[in-house]
Protein backbone atom coordinates (compact mmCIF):
# COMPACT_ATOMS: atom_id res chain seq x y z
CA UNK A 1 0.00 0.00 0.00
CA UNK A 2 1.08 3.91 -0.02
CA UNK A 3 1.18 5.78 3.12
CA UNK A 4 -1.97 4.75 4.35
CA UNK A 5 -1.87 1.05 3.30
CA UNK A 6 -0.22 -2.43 3.96
CA UNK A 7 3.00 -3.87 2.15
CA UNK A 8 4.46 -7.30 3.16
CA UNK A 9 7.88 -6.40 1.78
CA UNK A 10 8.08 -3.99 4.48
CA UNK A 11 10.08 -5.99 6.31
CA UNK A 12 9.33 -7.68 10.31
CA UNK A 13 7.73 -5.36 12.27
CA UNK A 14 4.44 -4.45 14.89
CA UNK A 15 1.18 -2.62 13.80
CA UNK A 16 1.68 0.69 13.80
CA UNK A 17 -1.28 2.75 15.15
CA UNK A 18 -2.67 3.92 12.31
CA UNK A 19 -2.66 1.10 10.01
CA UNK A 20 -2.07 -2.59 9.58
CA UNK A 21 1.21 -1.56 7.69
CA UNK A 22 4.53 -3.17 9.82
CA UNK A 23 6.37 -0.48 11.94
CA UNK A 24 9.20 -1.18 14.38
CA UNK A 25 10.95 -4.35 15.54
CA UNK A 26 9.33 -6.79 17.47
CA UNK A 27 11.26 -8.07 20.32
CA UNK A 28 10.13 -12.23 21.32
CA UNK A 29 8.95 -10.77 24.91
CA UNK A 30 6.33 -8.98 22.93
CA UNK A 31 4.79 -11.49 21.78
CA UNK A 32 3.52 -13.82 24.71
CA UNK A 33 0.29 -11.07 25.53
CA UNK A 34 0.59 -7.11 24.86
CA UNK A 35 -2.39 -6.26 27.40
CA UNK A 36 -1.25 -8.88 30.13
CA UNK A 37 -4.74 -9.67 30.90
CA UNK A 38 -4.68 -13.63 30.16
CA UNK A 39 -8.52 -12.48 27.51
CA UNK A 40 -6.44 -12.79 24.31
CA UNK A 41 -5.35 -15.79 22.15
CA UNK A 42 -2.70 -15.59 19.22
CA UNK A 43 -2.77 -16.77 16.05
CA UNK A 44 0.18 -16.85 13.43
CA UNK A 45 -0.65 -16.20 9.93
CA UNK A 46 1.16 -15.46 7.02
CA UNK A 47 0.40 -13.66 3.95
CA UNK A 48 2.27 -13.06 0.21
CA UNK A 49 2.94 -15.65 -2.83
CA UNK A 50 5.07 -18.39 -1.66
CA UNK A 51 6.92 -18.61 -4.81
CA UNK A 52 8.12 -15.00 -4.24
CA UNK A 53 7.54 -13.50 -1.17
CA UNK A 54 6.05 -14.50 2.19
CA UNK A 55 5.46 -12.31 5.41
CA UNK A 56 4.45 -13.80 8.81
CA UNK A 57 3.26 -12.26 11.49
CA UNK A 58 1.48 -13.31 14.91
CA UNK A 59 -2.60 -11.66 15.62
CA UNK A 60 -3.62 -11.00 19.19
CA UNK A 61 -7.54 -11.53 19.24
CA UNK A 62 -9.95 -11.32 22.16
CA UNK A 63 -11.01 -14.98 23.05
CA UNK A 64 -14.61 -15.38 22.06
CA UNK A 65 -15.88 -15.96 25.81
CA UNK A 66 -14.59 -12.29 26.57
CA UNK A 67 -16.83 -11.05 22.84
CA UNK A 68 -19.54 -13.48 23.38
CA UNK A 69 -22.56 -11.35 24.53
CA UNK A 70 -22.85 -8.04 22.56
CA UNK A 71 -24.06 -6.44 25.33
CA UNK A 72 -20.48 -6.61 27.32
CA UNK A 73 -18.18 -5.86 24.67
CA UNK A 74 -14.29 -6.33 25.64
CA UNK A 75 -12.68 -3.48 27.40
CA UNK A 76 -9.67 -0.95 25.65
CA UNK A 77 -11.10 -2.63 21.97
CA UNK A 78 -9.92 -1.14 19.19
CA UNK A 79 -11.36 -0.35 15.82
CA UNK A 80 -9.76 -3.12 14.74
CA UNK A 81 -11.68 -6.66 14.00
CA UNK A 82 -11.06 -9.94 12.29
CA UNK A 83 -12.98 -11.91 10.56
CA UNK A 84 -12.17 -15.43 10.65
CA UNK A 85 -12.31 -18.73 8.64
CA UNK A 86 -13.98 -17.22 5.78
CA UNK A 87 -14.62 -19.93 3.29
CA UNK A 88 -12.29 -20.12 0.07
CA UNK A 89 -14.63 -19.97 -2.46
CA UNK A 90 -15.73 -16.66 -1.23
CA UNK A 91 -13.93 -14.01 -4.10
CA UNK A 92 -12.67 -10.46 -2.90
CA UNK A 93 -16.01 -9.71 -4.54
CA UNK A 94 -18.70 -11.68 -3.04
CA UNK A 95 -16.97 -10.66 0.55
CA UNK A 96 -17.36 -7.27 -0.31
CA UNK A 97 -20.95 -7.75 -0.98
CA UNK A 98 -21.39 -9.79 1.99
CA UNK A 99 -20.36 -6.44 4.20
CA UNK A 100 -21.70 -3.60 1.77
CA UNK A 101 -23.53 -1.88 4.20
CA UNK A 102 -20.41 -1.29 5.94
CA UNK A 103 -17.70 -0.97 3.33
CA UNK A 104 -18.36 3.12 3.34
CA UNK A 105 -16.40 2.83 7.06
CA UNK A 106 -13.56 0.59 6.34
CA UNK A 107 -10.57 2.30 5.95
CA UNK A 108 -8.21 -0.54 5.23
CA UNK A 109 -8.67 -4.71 4.50
CA UNK A 110 -5.83 -7.33 4.87
CA UNK A 111 -6.28 -11.04 3.04
CA UNK A 112 -4.58 -13.50 5.34
CA UNK A 113 -4.14 -17.13 5.87
CA UNK A 114 -3.80 -18.76 9.28
CA UNK A 115 -1.86 -21.88 9.77
CA UNK A 116 -3.37 -24.79 9.83
CA UNK A 117 -6.34 -23.32 7.42
CA UNK A 118 -5.30 -24.28 3.76
CA UNK A 119 -9.20 -24.32 2.53
CA UNK A 120 -10.01 -20.79 5.08
CA UNK A 121 -8.32 -17.23 4.95
CA UNK A 122 -8.92 -14.55 7.11
CA UNK A 123 -9.53 -10.64 7.28
CA UNK A 124 -7.99 -7.57 9.46
CA UNK A 125 -10.30 -5.04 8.80
CA UNK A 126 -9.64 -1.41 10.44
CA UNK A 127 -13.06 1.04 10.69
CA UNK A 128 -12.85 4.53 10.72
CA UNK A 129 -14.81 4.49 13.95
CA UNK A 130 -15.06 2.48 17.00
CA UNK A 131 -19.05 3.01 16.94
CA UNK A 132 -18.87 1.42 13.54
CA UNK A 133 -16.80 -1.45 14.33
CA UNK A 134 -19.17 -2.24 17.67
CA UNK A 135 -21.87 -2.07 14.80
CA UNK A 136 -20.34 -4.35 12.27
CA UNK A 137 -19.35 -7.06 15.22
CA UNK A 138 -22.99 -6.66 16.32
CA UNK A 139 -24.19 -7.08 13.03
CA UNK A 140 -22.14 -10.09 11.77
CA UNK A 141 -20.98 -12.19 14.07
CA UNK A 142 -22.60 -15.64 14.09
CA UNK A 143 -24.50 -14.63 11.01
CA UNK A 144 -24.60 -17.16 7.83
CA UNK A 145 -22.29 -16.33 4.78
CA UNK A 146 -25.34 -17.11 2.37
CA UNK A 147 -28.92 -19.17 2.89
CA UNK A 148 -27.04 -22.17 1.39
CA UNK A 149 -24.23 -22.57 3.46
CA UNK A 150 -23.27 -23.86 7.13
CA UNK A 151 -20.22 -21.53 7.93
CA UNK A 152 -21.08 -18.18 9.92
CA UNK A 153 -19.12 -15.45 10.56
CA UNK A 154 -16.75 -15.16 13.09
CA UNK A 155 -15.79 -11.76 14.15
CA UNK A 156 -12.64 -10.96 16.59
CA UNK A 157 -11.95 -7.78 17.94
CA UNK A 158 -8.54 -7.71 17.43
CA UNK A 159 -6.00 -6.44 19.90
CA UNK A 160 -2.28 -6.29 18.11
CA UNK A 161 -0.76 -7.40 15.09
CA UNK A 162 2.71 -8.12 15.28
CA UNK A 163 4.64 -9.17 11.76
CA UNK A 164 7.15 -11.42 12.97
CA UNK A 165 9.63 -11.51 9.50
CA UNK A 166 9.64 -11.61 5.86
CA UNK A 167 11.01 -14.99 3.92
CA UNK A 168 12.43 -13.89 0.57
CA UNK A 169 12.59 -16.42 -2.21
CA UNK A 170 15.53 -16.03 -4.88
CA UNK A 171 13.10 -15.39 -7.72
CA UNK A 172 10.93 -12.01 -6.90
CA UNK A 173 9.09 -9.72 -8.57
CA UNK A 174 8.85 -6.23 -8.85
CA UNK A 175 5.58 -5.54 -8.21
CA UNK A 176 5.73 -7.09 -4.44
CA UNK A 177 8.97 -5.39 -3.21
CA UNK A 178 7.42 -2.26 -4.12
CA UNK A 179 4.82 0.07 -2.73
CA UNK A 180 2.17 0.80 -5.30
CA UNK A 181 1.21 4.43 -4.63
CA UNK A 182 -1.90 3.73 -6.79
CA UNK A 183 -4.78 1.16 -7.25
CA UNK A 184 -3.42 -1.22 -10.10
CA UNK A 185 -7.47 -1.24 -11.45
CA UNK A 186 -8.31 2.18 -11.99
CA UNK A 187 -4.76 3.52 -11.71
CA UNK A 188 -5.95 6.28 -8.53
CA UNK A 189 -4.10 6.80 -5.39
CA UNK A 190 -4.28 4.48 -2.50
CA UNK A 191 -5.96 7.28 0.26
CA UNK A 192 -8.11 6.19 2.69
CA UNK A 193 -10.23 9.26 2.41
CA UNK A 194 -11.52 8.38 -1.04
CA UNK A 195 -12.19 5.00 -0.37
CA UNK A 196 -11.03 1.49 1.94
CA UNK A 197 -8.45 -0.31 0.60
CA UNK A 198 -7.84 -3.94 0.36
CA UNK A 199 -5.47 -6.40 0.33
CA UNK A 200 -5.49 -9.83 -1.00
CA UNK A 201 -3.29 -12.75 -0.20
CA UNK A 202 -0.69 -11.78 -2.08
CA UNK A 203 0.08 -8.35 -0.92
CA UNK A 204 -0.98 -6.15 -3.40
CA UNK A 205 -3.83 -3.20 -2.78
CA UNK A 206 -6.60 -2.28 -4.15
CA UNK A 207 -9.51 -0.23 -4.21
CA UNK A 208 -12.59 -1.97 -2.34
CA UNK A 209 -15.08 -0.44 -5.11
CA UNK A 210 -12.29 -1.33 -7.59
CA UNK A 211 -11.39 -5.18 -6.16
CA UNK A 212 -15.43 -6.02 -5.80
CA UNK A 213 -16.10 -5.51 -10.07
CA UNK A 214 -13.41 -8.69 -9.66
CA UNK A 215 -15.35 -11.80 -10.02
CA UNK A 216 -12.39 -14.10 -9.91
CA UNK A 217 -10.82 -15.33 -7.08
CA UNK A 218 -7.49 -14.26 -8.14
CA UNK A 219 -5.39 -11.28 -8.04
CA UNK A 220 -5.52 -8.91 -11.34
CA UNK A 221 -1.56 -8.43 -10.90
CA UNK A 222 0.00 -11.52 -10.55
CA UNK A 223 -2.71 -13.78 -11.27
CA UNK A 224 -1.91 -15.62 -7.52
CA UNK A 225 -5.38 -17.30 -6.45
CA UNK A 226 -6.50 -17.34 -2.82
CA UNK A 227 -7.85 -20.87 -3.15
CA UNK A 228 -5.39 -23.12 -2.67
CA UNK A 229 -4.83 -26.23 -5.21
CA UNK A 230 -5.79 -29.63 -3.86
CA UNK A 231 -3.16 -32.54 -3.22
CA UNK A 232 -3.51 -35.19 -5.71
CA UNK A 233 -3.52 -38.54 -3.45
CA UNK A 234 -4.35 -42.33 -4.89
CA UNK A 235 -7.94 -42.58 -5.22
CA UNK A 236 -7.54 -46.68 -3.85
CA UNK A 237 -4.25 -45.95 -1.49
CA UNK A 238 -4.77 -42.59 -0.72
CA UNK A 239 -0.70 -41.88 -1.06
CA UNK A 240 0.50 -39.00 -2.60
CA UNK A 241 3.95 -40.23 -3.81
CA UNK A 242 4.74 -42.01 -7.42
CA UNK A 243 1.04 -41.11 -8.71
CA UNK A 244 -0.38 -41.58 -12.37
CA UNK A 245 -3.09 -40.40 -14.33
CA UNK A 246 -5.32 -41.83 -16.35
CA UNK A 247 -5.48 -39.61 -19.77
CA UNK A 248 -8.52 -40.84 -20.86
CA UNK A 249 -11.19 -41.00 -18.04
CA UNK A 250 -8.62 -39.46 -15.03
CA UNK A 251 -8.68 -42.09 -12.55
CA UNK A 252 -5.52 -41.48 -10.50
CA UNK A 253 -3.33 -44.19 -8.91
CA UNK A 254 -0.07 -44.77 -7.58
CA UNK A 255 2.81 -46.73 -9.75
CA UNK A 256 4.01 -49.77 -9.74
CA UNK A 257 7.00 -48.63 -6.96
CA UNK A 258 4.18 -48.20 -4.77
CA UNK A 259 0.49 -50.39 -4.86
CA UNK A 260 0.19 -50.86 -8.97
CA UNK A 261 -3.10 -49.08 -8.62
CA UNK A 262 -2.65 -47.48 -11.98
CA UNK A 263 -1.50 -50.43 -13.34
CA UNK A 264 -4.57 -52.10 -12.16
CA UNK A 265 -6.89 -49.75 -13.76
CA UNK A 266 -5.06 -50.27 -16.94
CA UNK A 267 -5.66 -53.86 -16.56
CA UNK A 268 -9.53 -53.53 -15.73
CA UNK A 269 -10.48 -50.81 -18.62
CA UNK A 270 -7.60 -51.14 -20.65
CA UNK A 271 -7.21 -47.44 -20.64
CA UNK A 272 -3.14 -47.84 -21.45
CA UNK A 273 -2.44 -43.88 -21.73
CA UNK A 274 -1.30 -42.59 -18.08
CA UNK A 275 0.57 -39.33 -17.33
CA UNK A 276 3.19 -39.29 -14.23
CA UNK A 277 2.48 -36.11 -12.06
CA UNK A 278 5.86 -35.34 -11.46
CA UNK A 279 7.36 -35.28 -14.53
CA UNK A 280 4.58 -34.69 -17.02
CA UNK A 281 5.37 -37.54 -19.48
CA UNK A 282 2.78 -40.03 -20.77
CA UNK A 283 3.10 -43.79 -20.78
CA UNK A 284 1.67 -46.48 -22.91
CA UNK A 285 1.29 -50.01 -20.61
CA UNK A 286 0.71 -51.73 -23.96
CA UNK A 287 4.00 -50.64 -25.53
CA UNK A 288 6.19 -50.46 -22.11
CA UNK A 289 7.05 -47.34 -23.15
CA UNK A 290 6.73 -43.19 -23.35
CA UNK A 291 4.74 -41.79 -26.08
CA UNK A 292 4.58 -38.23 -25.43
CA UNK A 293 6.36 -35.72 -27.90
CA UNK A 294 6.12 -32.56 -25.44
CA UNK A 295 7.48 -32.56 -22.09
CA UNK A 296 7.13 -29.61 -19.58
CA UNK A 297 10.30 -27.68 -19.27
CA UNK A 298 11.52 -27.34 -15.82
CA UNK A 299 13.45 -23.91 -16.13
CA UNK A 300 10.00 -21.91 -17.11
CA UNK A 301 7.40 -24.20 -17.35
CA UNK A 302 7.11 -24.12 -20.83
CA UNK A 303 5.76 -27.34 -23.54
CA UNK A 304 9.14 -28.37 -24.93
CA UNK A 305 9.70 -30.52 -27.99
CA UNK A 306 11.43 -33.89 -27.00
CA UNK A 307 13.86 -34.28 -29.14
CA UNK A 308 15.66 -37.69 -30.37
CA UNK A 309 19.34 -37.19 -30.69
CA UNK A 310 21.04 -38.85 -33.62
CA UNK A 311 23.42 -41.87 -33.35
CA UNK A 312 26.27 -40.09 -34.95
CA UNK A 313 25.61 -36.98 -32.19
CA UNK A 314 28.58 -35.94 -30.44
CA UNK A 315 29.17 -35.25 -26.85
CA UNK A 316 27.57 -32.31 -26.86
CA UNK A 317 24.87 -33.42 -28.83
CA UNK A 318 25.97 -31.96 -32.69
CA UNK A 319 25.84 -34.39 -35.28
CA UNK A 320 28.42 -32.36 -37.54
CA UNK A 321 30.36 -35.70 -38.54
CA UNK A 322 26.70 -37.05 -39.61
CA UNK A 323 25.51 -36.66 -43.21
CA UNK A 324 22.26 -35.77 -42.06
CA UNK A 325 22.99 -32.09 -41.69
CA UNK A 326 24.68 -32.11 -45.20
CA UNK A 327 21.75 -31.62 -47.00
CA UNK A 328 19.28 -29.24 -46.38
CA UNK A 329 16.55 -30.67 -48.51
CA UNK A 330 17.36 -34.00 -47.14
CA UNK A 331 16.85 -32.83 -44.15
CA UNK A 332 13.52 -31.55 -44.39
CA UNK A 333 12.54 -34.44 -46.17
CA UNK A 334 13.82 -36.27 -42.93
CA UNK A 335 11.64 -33.93 -41.29
CA UNK A 336 8.87 -34.35 -43.21
CA UNK A 337 8.62 -38.13 -43.04
CA UNK A 338 9.31 -37.61 -39.49
CA UNK A 339 6.46 -35.88 -38.84
CA UNK A 340 4.20 -37.78 -41.27
CA UNK A 341 5.69 -41.34 -39.19
CA UNK A 342 4.35 -39.28 -36.22
CA UNK A 343 0.84 -38.66 -37.46
CA UNK A 344 0.07 -42.22 -38.63
CA UNK A 345 1.93 -43.46 -35.60
CA UNK A 346 -0.80 -41.29 -33.41
CA UNK A 347 -3.54 -42.68 -36.33
CA UNK A 348 -2.43 -46.01 -35.11
CA UNK A 349 -2.36 -45.33 -31.58
CA UNK A 350 -5.90 -43.38 -31.67
CA UNK A 351 -7.30 -46.40 -33.65
CA UNK A 352 -5.89 -48.91 -31.56
CA UNK A 353 -7.06 -47.57 -28.77
CA UNK A 354 -10.63 -46.85 -30.14
CA UNK A 355 -10.59 -50.30 -30.56
CA UNK A 356 -9.93 -51.42 -27.38
CA UNK A 357 -12.07 -49.04 -25.82
CA UNK A 358 -15.19 -50.40 -28.61
CA UNK A 359 -14.25 -53.79 -26.98
CA UNK A 360 -13.73 -52.75 -23.98
CA UNK A 361 -17.45 -51.13 -23.73
CA UNK A 362 -18.43 -53.78 -25.50
CA UNK A 363 -17.63 -56.12 -23.03
CA UNK A 364 -19.70 -54.23 -20.14
CA UNK A 365 -22.73 -53.89 -22.59
CA UNK A 366 -22.82 -57.33 -22.82
CA UNK A 367 -21.57 -57.89 -18.86
CA UNK A 368 -24.62 -55.66 -18.41
CA UNK A 369 -27.02 -57.07 -20.37
CA UNK A 370 -25.96 -60.78 -18.50
CA UNK A 371 -26.31 -59.46 -15.20
CA UNK A 372 -30.22 -57.83 -16.12
CA UNK A 373 -31.11 -60.96 -17.78
CA UNK A 374 -30.38 -62.48 -14.59
CA UNK A 375 -31.60 -60.32 -12.59
CA UNK A 376 -34.86 -60.13 -14.58
CA UNK A 377 -34.78 -64.18 -14.44
CA UNK A 378 -34.23 -64.05 -10.85
CA UNK A 379 -36.92 -61.52 -10.33
CA UNK A 380 -39.22 -63.39 -12.14
CA UNK A 381 -38.77 -66.91 -10.43
CA UNK A 382 -38.96 -65.09 -7.43
CA UNK A 383 -42.62 -63.73 -8.10
CA UNK A 384 -43.63 -67.20 -9.51
CA UNK A 385 -42.26 -68.76 -6.44
CA UNK A 386 -43.98 -66.10 -4.04
CA UNK A 387 -47.14 -66.47 -6.07
CA UNK A 388 -46.95 -70.15 -5.67
CA UNK A 389 -45.82 -69.92 -1.91
CA UNK A 390 -49.71 -67.61 -2.30
CA UNK A 391 -51.49 -70.11 -4.10
CA UNK A 392 -50.30 -72.62 -1.85
CA UNK A 393 -51.54 -71.59 1.13
CA UNK A 394 -54.74 -71.01 -0.09
CA UNK A 395 -54.41 -74.13 -0.91
CA UNK A 396 -54.07 -75.31 2.22
CA UNK A 397 -56.08 -73.30 3.41
CA UNK A 398 -59.13 -74.27 1.81
CA UNK A 399 -58.10 -78.02 2.41
CA UNK A 400 -58.53 -77.19 6.14
CA UNK A 401 -61.42 -75.86 5.70
CA UNK A 402 -63.20 -78.25 3.57
CA UNK A 403 -61.55 -81.04 6.52
CA UNK A 404 -63.08 -78.91 8.89
CA UNK A 405 -66.30 -79.05 6.96
CA UNK A 406 -66.28 -82.96 6.39
CA UNK A 407 -66.20 -83.52 10.19
CA UNK A 408 -69.03 -81.11 10.90
CA UNK A 409 -71.15 -82.95 8.00
CA UNK A 410 -69.98 -86.22 9.95
CA UNK A 411 -70.88 -85.28 13.51
CA UNK A 412 -74.13 -84.36 11.72
CA UNK A 413 -75.29 -87.18 10.03
CA UNK A 414 -73.86 -88.78 13.56
CA UNK A 415 -76.40 -86.69 15.04
CA UNK A 416 -79.10 -87.30 12.51
CA UNK A 417 -79.07 -90.92 13.38
CA UNK A 418 -79.08 -90.72 16.67
CA UNK A 419 -81.67 -88.37 16.57
CA UNK A 420 -84.01 -90.45 14.32
CA UNK A 421 -83.54 -93.45 16.39
CA UNK A 422 -84.54 -91.48 19.65
CA UNK A 423 -87.59 -90.27 17.45
CA UNK A 424 -88.33 -93.74 17.07
CA UNK A 425 -88.11 -94.57 20.41
CA UNK A 426 -90.77 -91.53 21.47
CA UNK A 427 -92.93 -93.13 18.50
CA UNK A 428 -92.90 -96.38 20.05
CA UNK A 429 -93.39 -95.10 23.60
CA UNK A 430 -96.40 -92.93 22.90
CA UNK A 431 -97.84 -95.89 20.65
CA UNK A 432 -97.43 -97.81 24.02
CA UNK A 433 -98.98 -95.11 26.21
CA UNK A 434 -101.96 -94.67 23.59
CA UNK A 435 -102.66 -98.08 23.58
CA UNK A 436 -102.43 -97.87 27.65
CA UNK A 437 -104.24 -95.09 27.84
CA UNK A 438 -107.30 -96.63 25.84
CA UNK A 439 -107.24 -99.75 27.81
CA UNK A 440 -107.50 -97.89 30.78
CA UNK A 441 -110.96 -95.63 29.36
CA UNK A 442 -112.12 -99.15 28.65
CA UNK A 443 -112.00 -100.55 31.68
CA UNK A 444 -112.76 -97.44 33.34
CA UNK A 445 -115.96 -96.79 31.04
CA UNK A 446 -116.97 -100.82 31.85
CA UNK A 447 -117.11 -99.69 35.63
CA UNK A 448 -118.94 -96.58 35.09
CA UNK A 449 -121.31 -98.30 33.16
CA UNK A 450 -121.95 -100.86 35.79
CA UNK A 451 -122.06 -98.47 38.25
CA UNK A 452 -124.58 -96.52 36.47
CA UNK A 453 -126.66 -99.78 36.39
CA UNK A 454 -126.20 -100.28 39.77
CA UNK A 455 -127.31 -96.72 40.60
CA UNK A 456 -130.27 -97.42 38.16
CA UNK A 457 -131.03 -100.45 40.04
CA UNK A 458 -131.35 -98.82 43.32
CA UNK A 459 -133.48 -96.11 42.35
CA UNK A 460 -135.89 -98.27 40.87
CA UNK A 461 -135.66 -100.37 44.36
CA UNK A 462 -136.55 -97.38 46.17
CA UNK A 463 -139.33 -96.41 44.50
CA UNK A 464 -141.15 -99.76 44.09
CA UNK A 465 -143.89 -100.35 46.19
CA UNK A 466 -142.49 -103.57 47.61
CA UNK A 467 -139.36 -102.03 48.65
CA UNK A 468 -139.95 -102.26 52.49
CA UNK A 469 -140.02 -105.85 52.31
CA UNK A 470 -136.99 -106.01 50.32
CA UNK A 471 -135.40 -103.61 52.33
CA UNK A 472 -136.71 -106.45 55.17
CA UNK A 473 -135.54 -109.35 53.53
CA UNK A 474 -132.92 -110.09 51.14
CA UNK A 475 -131.81 -108.46 48.45
CA UNK A 476 -133.30 -109.35 44.97
CA UNK A 477 -130.91 -109.54 42.21
CA UNK A 478 -131.32 -108.01 38.74
CA UNK A 479 -129.93 -110.12 36.03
Amino acid sequence: MSETSTSASAGAGALSEDGLRPSSAVKPDDLSDPSGSGLNQALQFSSGNPRFEQTRGIMHLYREDASSSSSELPVGRKPLVCVLAVPNHMTYADFCQFCGSFIQHVLEMRTVRSDGMEDRYSILMRFDSQSSTDNFYKHFNGRSFSSLEVEVCRVLFTLDVQYTGSIEHAQSSPASSIEQPSCPVCLERLDQDMGGILTTICNHSFHCSCISKWTDSSCPVCRYCQQQPEKSTCSICETSENLWICVICGFVGCGRYKEGHAIRHWKETQHCYSLELETRRVWDYVGDNYVHRLIQSKTDGKLVELNSLCTHADADGSCGSCECSADSGISEALFNSKVEAIVNEYNDLLTTQLENQRKYFESLLLELEEETEKEISEAVEKAVNLKLLKMQAKLDKCVEERRFLDDINDNLVKNQKIWEAKILEIEEREKKNLMLKDKKMQDLEEQLGGLMVQLEATQMVQQHPTASEIKDGSELLIA
